[in-house]
């Protein structure tokens, strides 16, 4: 049985067999685009900001004083070498 979605069935939105995963990104965001229109993304963007400041603003506030956020360190100084 194939599952219908709107006017369209699974099989006729199936991918492409060569869509890689950034290509699929890549539609969807520029399909979402076309439908929702860039206040969409503007809204979404500020909601993210929001929730992100309410759950990590301390953190964040911390990088910022200290010059952003920290720097990951490199594989041969985890292991106590001199880097180059």
């Amino acid at each position: 049985m194939v599952k219908q979605i709107g006017r369209e069935t699974l099989d006729d939105i199936a991918a492409p067999a060569g869509l890689t995963v950034e290509e699929a990104g890549r539609r969807g965001g520029q399909s979402t685009l076309e439908h929702q229109g860039v206040e969409f993304f503007r809204t979404i963007g500020r909601k993210g900001g929001r929730r992100t400041k309410e759950l990590y603003g301390e953190l964040l506030s911390e990088f910022g004083r200290k010059g952003g956020r920290p720097r990951r360190p490199a594989l041969n100084e985890s292991l106590g070498e001199k880097g180059r």
